[in-house]
Protein backbone atom coordinates (compact mmCIF):
# COMPACT_ATOMS: atom_id res chain seq x y z
CA UNK A 1 0.00 0.00 0.00
CA UNK A 2 1.00 3.47 -1.00
CA UNK A 3 1.76 6.20 1.48
CA UNK A 4 -0.78 9.18 1.21
CA UNK A 5 0.82 12.22 1.01
CA UNK A 6 0.28 15.25 3.12
CA UNK A 7 -1.06 16.95 0.39
CA UNK A 8 -3.99 13.86 -0.30
CA UNK A 9 -4.62 13.95 3.67
CA UNK A 10 -5.23 17.42 3.65
CA UNK A 11 -7.93 17.23 0.98
CA UNK A 12 -9.93 14.63 1.85
CA UNK A 13 -9.67 16.39 5.43
CA UNK A 14 -11.25 19.40 3.30
CA UNK A 15 -13.56 17.62 1.63
CA UNK A 16 -14.95 16.22 4.60
CA UNK A 17 -14.94 19.01 6.26
CA UNK A 18 -16.39 21.27 3.85
CA UNK A 19 -19.14 18.64 3.23
CA UNK A 20 -20.39 19.08 7.00
CA UNK A 21 -20.10 22.81 6.50
CA UNK A 22 -22.36 22.35 3.56
CA UNK A 23 -24.85 20.40 5.00
CA UNK A 24 -24.90 22.50 8.01
CA UNK A 25 -25.80 25.35 5.75
CA UNK A 26 -28.72 23.82 4.57
CA UNK A 27 -29.94 22.47 7.40
CA UNK A 28 -29.33 26.38 8.61
CA UNK A 29 -31.57 27.28 5.54
CA UNK A 30 -33.97 24.90 6.04
CA UNK A 31 -34.74 26.18 9.61
CA UNK A 32 -34.64 29.88 8.32
CA UNK A 33 -37.87 28.73 5.48
CA UNK A 34 -39.76 26.88 8.11
CA UNK A 35 -40.03 29.78 9.97
CA UNK A 36 -41.58 31.65 7.68
CA UNK A 37 -44.29 29.47 8.17
CA UNK A 38 -43.76 28.57 11.51
CA UNK A 39 -47.57 28.63 12.09
CA UNK A 40 -48.55 26.79 9.35
CA UNK A 41 -50.39 29.49 7.52
CA UNK A 42 -49.06 30.13 3.80
CA UNK A 43 -50.49 33.90 3.71
CA UNK A 44 -50.45 33.37 -0.31
CA UNK A 45 -52.63 31.02 -0.43
CA UNK A 46 -55.13 32.11 1.88
CA UNK A 47 -55.84 35.02 -0.20
CA UNK A 48 -56.37 33.08 -2.85
CA UNK A 49 -58.68 30.40 -1.02
CA UNK A 50 -60.80 33.48 0.17
CA UNK A 51 -60.90 34.61 -3.61
CA UNK A 52 -59.50 38.04 -2.91
CA UNK A 53 -57.63 39.44 -6.32
CA UNK A 54 -55.27 42.17 -5.03
CA UNK A 55 -55.13 44.88 -7.66
CA UNK A 56 -52.24 46.96 -9.45
CA UNK A 57 -51.43 49.94 -6.57
CA UNK A 58 -52.29 53.07 -7.98
CA UNK A 59 -49.17 55.70 -8.60
CA UNK A 60 -49.50 58.21 -5.36
CA UNK A 61 -51.30 61.25 -6.07
CA UNK A 62 -48.76 63.40 -4.28
CA UNK A 63 -44.81 63.20 -3.11
CA UNK A 64 -44.69 60.08 -0.84
CA UNK A 65 -44.19 56.51 -0.94
CA UNK A 66 -47.11 54.15 -1.26
CA UNK A 67 -44.89 51.89 0.72
CA UNK A 68 -41.16 52.54 2.35
CA UNK A 69 -39.43 49.17 4.41
CA UNK A 70 -36.87 50.51 7.16
CA UNK A 71 -34.83 47.47 8.07
CA UNK A 72 -37.24 44.90 8.68
CA UNK A 73 -40.04 47.11 8.79
CA UNK A 74 -42.72 48.05 6.39
CA UNK A 75 -44.69 51.56 6.80
CA UNK A 76 -47.62 51.99 4.38
CA UNK A 77 -49.31 54.87 3.82
CA UNK A 78 -52.60 55.90 3.86
CA UNK A 79 -55.14 53.53 1.85
CA UNK A 80 -58.49 54.10 0.32
CA UNK A 81 -61.33 51.37 -0.17
CA UNK A 82 -60.43 50.62 -3.70
CA UNK A 83 -62.87 48.73 -5.55
CA UNK A 84 -61.55 45.69 -7.93
CA UNK A 85 -63.42 47.17 -10.74
CA UNK A 86 -60.98 50.89 -10.32
CA UNK A 87 -63.79 52.93 -8.37
CA UNK A 88 -64.01 53.73 -4.66
CA UNK A 89 -66.26 53.72 -1.66
CA UNK A 90 -67.33 57.23 -1.15
CA UNK A 91 -69.68 58.66 1.48
CA UNK A 92 -69.64 59.73 5.10
CA UNK A 93 -71.20 57.02 7.91
CA UNK A 94 -74.08 57.81 9.13
CA UNK A 95 -75.57 59.86 6.70
CA UNK A 96 -74.58 58.45 3.78
CA UNK A 97 -73.67 54.93 4.22
CA UNK A 98 -74.87 51.89 6.65
CA UNK A 99 -72.50 50.47 8.66
CA UNK A 100 -72.33 47.35 6.38
CA UNK A 101 -71.59 49.14 4.18
CA UNK A 102 -68.63 51.11 6.06
CA UNK A 103 -67.15 47.70 7.01
CA UNK A 104 -66.86 46.83 3.02
CA UNK A 105 -65.40 49.84 2.51
CA UNK A 106 -62.71 48.81 5.60
CA UNK A 107 -61.89 45.26 3.98
CA UNK A 108 -61.23 47.21 0.39
CA UNK A 109 -58.72 49.11 2.30
CA UNK A 110 -57.23 46.20 3.61
CA UNK A 111 -56.85 44.78 0.52
CA UNK A 112 -55.43 47.49 -1.54
CA UNK A 113 -52.84 47.67 2.11
CA UNK A 114 -52.02 44.00 1.08
CA UNK A 115 -51.72 45.07 -2.78
CA UNK A 116 -49.12 47.58 -2.13
CA UNK A 117 -47.45 45.36 0.68
CA UNK A 118 -47.27 42.40 -1.74
CA UNK A 119 -45.98 44.97 -4.41
CA UNK A 120 -43.02 46.20 -1.89
CA UNK A 121 -42.37 42.74 -0.68
CA UNK A 122 -42.63 40.28 -2.98
CA UNK A 123 -43.99 37.50 -1.17
CA UNK A 124 -46.54 37.82 1.22
CA UNK A 125 -45.13 35.00 3.37
CA UNK A 126 -42.22 37.63 4.17
CA UNK A 127 -44.42 39.11 6.87
CA UNK A 128 -44.12 38.31 10.73
CA UNK A 129 -46.42 40.69 11.99
CA UNK A 130 -49.44 43.56 11.55
CA UNK A 131 -47.82 45.25 14.10
CA UNK A 132 -50.14 48.68 13.88
CA UNK A 133 -53.05 50.22 12.02
CA UNK A 134 -54.78 53.47 12.10
CA UNK A 135 -58.56 53.65 10.72
CA UNK A 136 -59.77 57.12 9.93
CA UNK A 137 -63.58 56.85 9.10
CA UNK A 138 -65.66 59.39 7.26
CA UNK A 139 -68.81 60.18 9.32
CA UNK A 140 -71.08 62.25 10.48
CA UNK A 141 -70.92 63.78 14.20
CA UNK A 142 -73.57 61.47 15.49
CA UNK A 143 -72.24 58.06 14.00
CA UNK A 144 -70.81 55.96 16.83
CA UNK A 145 -69.16 52.77 15.43
CA UNK A 146 -66.18 53.47 14.40
CA UNK A 147 -64.76 50.61 15.65
CA UNK A 148 -67.23 48.10 13.87
CA UNK A 149 -66.03 49.79 10.81
CA UNK A 150 -62.30 49.22 11.04
CA UNK A 151 -63.02 45.48 12.11
CA UNK A 152 -63.47 45.44 8.63
CA UNK A 153 -59.82 45.88 7.85
CA UNK A 154 -58.82 44.11 11.24
CA UNK A 155 -60.65 40.64 10.49
CA UNK A 156 -59.30 40.51 6.80
CA UNK A 157 -55.65 40.73 8.31
CA UNK A 158 -56.76 37.77 10.72
CA UNK A 159 -57.78 36.10 7.83
CA UNK A 160 -54.79 36.20 5.62
CA UNK A 161 -52.30 35.72 8.29
CA UNK A 162 -53.52 34.21 11.47
CA UNK A 163 -52.34 35.38 14.54
CA UNK A 164 -49.40 37.48 12.75
CA UNK A 165 -52.51 39.23 11.76
CA UNK A 166 -53.80 40.52 15.47
CA UNK A 167 -52.55 44.34 15.66
CA UNK A 168 -52.82 47.57 17.84
CA UNK A 169 -55.10 49.85 16.03
CA UNK A 170 -57.11 53.06 16.47
CA UNK A 171 -59.97 53.88 15.11
CA UNK A 172 -60.78 57.68 14.39
CA UNK A 173 -63.78 59.58 13.50
CA UNK A 174 -62.76 62.30 10.64
CA UNK A 175 -65.11 64.99 9.46
CA UNK A 176 -63.87 64.41 5.62
CA UNK A 177 -61.54 62.44 3.99
CA UNK A 178 -59.62 62.55 0.42
CA UNK A 179 -62.40 62.83 -2.33
CA UNK A 180 -64.76 61.54 -0.05
CA UNK A 181 -63.97 58.59 0.74
CA UNK A 182 -65.43 56.62 3.24
CA UNK A 183 -62.16 55.03 5.07
CA UNK A 184 -58.27 55.75 4.84
CA UNK A 185 -56.26 53.21 6.79
CA UNK A 186 -52.37 52.70 7.13
CA UNK A 187 -50.35 50.20 8.34
CA UNK A 188 -47.20 49.40 9.94
CA UNK A 189 -45.57 45.27 9.04
CA UNK A 190 -43.09 43.88 10.72
CA UNK A 191 -40.94 41.02 8.16
CA UNK A 192 -39.20 37.94 8.87
CA UNK A 193 -35.23 39.28 8.77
Amino acid sequence: MKKLSLFTLLSVFCLISCGEKATNTTISNQENTAQVTDDGIDAEQRITDLGITLIEPNAPTANYLKAKTVGNVVYLAGHGPDRPDGTQVIGKLGSDLELEQGIEAARFTGISLLSSLKAEIGDLNRVKNIVRAQGMVNASPDFKQHSQVINGFSDLMVEVFGEKGKHARAAIGMSSLPNSIAVEIDMIVELYE
